[in-house]
């Protein structure tokens, strides 16, 4: 579990974050939404120490980030896994390399054994076979499954993901989607999603913060989206006609009843 007590982060004197007090869960899929610029990346990057905020506290399980020593942190991060929006592969690597990368990194484990470790990773998201070969020659969705695969090699706690399904066609994003939440739970992980697609908040948010304009606007399930009262959260949400219809659909459905 990951505790956000009174965060604030300003800059250049305009305050991005506003007191924001969350929790995010552990063995669930908690999800940051809202619209470009209202905060939501800022708060992330201070979760996981890339920011230093201006006040407030994050306590990962029982310790605060914000008062550890160096290699209290570095020990920390250990536990982190990391799920860019770009995938962030290296180029010049293979895929198999690019897992192994973060094994041979910060594991004292022999090179057997993280080539092990790697394979095994890539046969978790369905990645056999594709060990040789380069980013360049392997689709978008491969490319982010390969870059989950590196972000659980080192059997992390906490899973970090940024616009994990950014550049991806629907059906691809639904399985990327499939694949973080099953993940989760198969390792008890504490993952944090920072996203604004709303199929994502439907299939897999088990505990969503809204963000407007840094400040913690609403917190709830994808059971609790479509009954919401709340004005902010409707406007954001119901920019889909499909979803606003479905919200009728469900208060005709209500009255009926």
């Amino acid at each position: 579990m990951i505790e956000v007590k009174h965060l604030t982060k300003s800059f250049d004197g305009r305050t991005v974050i506003h007191d924001i007090s969350t929790v995010f869960e552990t063995g669930k899929t908690n999800l940051i939404i809202g619209r470009s610029g209202s905060g939501k990346t800022v708060l992330l990057k201070n979760v996981i120490g890339l920011m230093m905020p201006d006040a407030g506290e994050i306590i990962f399980d029982g310790r605060n980030i914000l008062s550890m020593n160096k290699n209290e942190t570095l020990f920390l991060r250990r536990e982190m896994g990391l799920l860019f929006q770009g995938s962030a592969l290296f180029d010049s690597m293979t895929v198999l390399e690019n897992v192994m990368f973060p094994l041979n990194m910060f594991s004292h484990e022999t090179v057997r054994e993280r080539r092990k470790r790697a394979i095994f990773c890539l046969e978790r998201v369905d990645m056999s076979n594709t060990y040789d070969l380069y980013p360049s020659e392997i689709s978008g969705g491969m490319m982010k499954r390969a870059a989950i695969a590196r972000a659980i090699a080192l059997q992390p706690q906490y899973l970090f993901c940024d616009e994990p399904n950014s550049g991806l066609d629907p059906k691809t994003s639904l399985i990327i989607d499939d694949l973080i939440h099953s993940i989760t739970k198969e390792y008890g992980m504490t993952t944090v999603i920072n996203t604004h697609d709303m199929n994502s908040v439907m299939n897999i948010g088990e505990n969503i913060i809204f963000i407007k304009d840094g400040i913690n606007e609403w917190n709830g399930t994808k059971e609790q989206v479509i009954s919401s009262k709340n004005k902010a959260l409707e406007d954001f949400i119901f920019a889909s006609d499909l979803l606003r219809k479905a919200k009728q659909i469900q208060e005709e459905t209500e009255q009926e009843g």
